[in-house]
């Protein structure tokens, strides 16, 4: 299955989660960059807010493209392949990530505070995974607020890494677009799979917070 673009892919997610519509215990959490434009066409659809979660891979000292686990603000988690990889190289890359990622929790919010996700059936959106160990991590983030409920929500990722995520016992439900058996790379299944930039994500949060947020608060 191919997608033209995420505005596309997130709009078929959309309508396998219309169950959610307007609901107010519901919200809807993008991992950026990529996942928010289709966060955000979700949470228009589905008339929800939009907030992020903030994660980043840590790249094999010898491979930066080859993950070898994943960081978010408060916690981490490793892949088989760190265990032959320094301590100290992991600690570092750690802290230097999550110095970022304030930076970029800072750019994407302001002065404005995420909504507090306790008890919230939180929908949690990418615009595809290959490892899902990022994924994985954000979930474990997400978890630590407490929740009502997981889902978990794909355009496109490789059976296995969708089964990890299915067999993650934080999750409540997983929907996948599309398994393809010949996954490369999550742009392969996209016609046009062009790099989110922090501009993009900062103003469809804005755009979110205006629309479906300060709606639902009124």
């Amino acid at each position: 299955m191919m997608f033209l673009n995420r505005i596309e892919a997130g709009s078929l997610l959309a309508n396998k989660l219309m169950v959610y519509k307007s609901n107010k215990d519901a919200v809807i959490v993008a991992i950026p960059r990529g996942g928010v434009p289709i966060g955000y066409e979700i949470a228009k659809k589905l008339e929800l807010p939009l907030e992020i979660v903030l994660s980043k891979k840590i790249g094999h000292p010898f491979n930066k493209e080859y993950a070898i686990g994943a960081v978010t603000l408060k916690n981490s988690i490793l892949s088989d392949a760190a265990l032959e990889v320094s301590q100290v190289y992991i600690h570092d890359e750690t802290e230097r990530i999550r110095g970022l990622l304030k930076q970029r929790l800072d750019w994407y919010y302001g002065d404005r505070k995420p909504l507090e996700l306790k008890d919230k059936m939180v929908i949690l959106v990418d615009d595809g995974i290959a490892t899902g160990n990022t994924m994985i991590s954000c979930i474990r983030l997400i978890e630590l607020q407490k929740p009502s409920k997981i889902i978990v929500a794909l355009p496109v990722a490789p059976t296995s890494a969708l089964k990890k995520i299915r067999e993650t016992e934080e999750v409540d439900e997983a929907i996948c677009l599309s398994t393809p058996i010949n996954f490369q790379a999550v742009g392969q299944f996209y016609e046009e799979f062009n790099q989110v930039n922090d501009n993009e994500v900062i103003e469809l949060l804005k755009k979110a917070h205006e629309k479906f947020r300060l709606k639902k608060s009124n």
